[in-house]
């Protein structure tokens, strides 16, 4: 096995790729097949870190745009990406690999709450880390 050129990694999905050819929600077979990649991947050695956009489900600034105020919208495109952040983690999981979704909301019930070195500690024990919800604030993207 050669020597990877990274030790760590973060993966930017756009959540549109979530949707397959339905073009909107999550397909299931999308997720198991990036989930066999990623652990390909995570198979080197390579921590892997994973953010995952919500465009599938909602978007905020085009919900803006035809009139629903800007901060609700932010927060519903930052929810969608919590969905397609625990809908990743559940094929990953399914495929044995041990995966943590971490987010800038608090939704305790699905994510860990994001905590920089806690975030440091799972890709030091080889976990795949999800990132979610964004930054948490609204009128970023």
């Amino acid at each position: 096995m050669s020597i990877p050129e990274f030790s760590r990694i973060l993966l930017k999905l756009s959540g549109e790729i979530l949707a397959g050819g339905q073009g909107y929600g999550i397909d299931p077979k999308i997720t198991h097949n990036l989930a066999k990649k990623i652990i390909q991947i995570a198979n080197k050695n390579i921590q892997v870190g994973i953010v995952i956009g919500g465009g599938n489900i909602f978007r905020g600034i085009s919900a803006s745009a035809k009139g629903m105020d800007r901060v609700p919208g932010d927060y519903l495109g930052m929810m969608a990406t919590i969905m397609n952040s625990v809908a990743l983690q559940s094929s990953l999981e399914k495929l044995d690999c041990d995966t943590r979704v971490m987010s800038a909301l608090s939704i305790t019930q699905l994510a860990e709450p994001y905590i920089r070195r806690r975030g440091l500690r799972h890709l030091e024990k080889g976990r795949i880390v999800i990132f979610a919800g964004g930054t948490g604030n609204p009128y970023f993207s």
